[in-house]
């Protein structure tokens, strides 16, 4: 079997390898970031498909709705 320093470390109860913390944090935010524009496209879809009377409900007009609709899926 052969052992490398870090294995040798880790049996001697020295510190466990560690993984690159800055890439998994990296790595999330992404995701999460994505999550996010996802969503936002989706609800701006949703939006498209209500009818007039359900925006005057929730007290938008076409016109809003249109010009949230065409925001880029990344513009808050």
């Amino acid at each position: 079997m052969s052992t490398t320093l870090t294995s040798k470390c880790t049996l001697a109860g020295g510190p466990a390898p560690r993984r690159a913390p800055a890439i998994e944090s990296i790595a999330m935010g992404l995701l999460d970031l994505l999550s996010v524009w996802l969503d936002r496209a989706r609800q701006r879809r949703h939006l498209q498909a209500l009818d007039d009377r359900m925006l005057k409900d929730i007290g938008l007009t076409r016109a809003d709705v249109e010009f949230e609709a065409h925001k880029r899926f990344w513009m808050d």
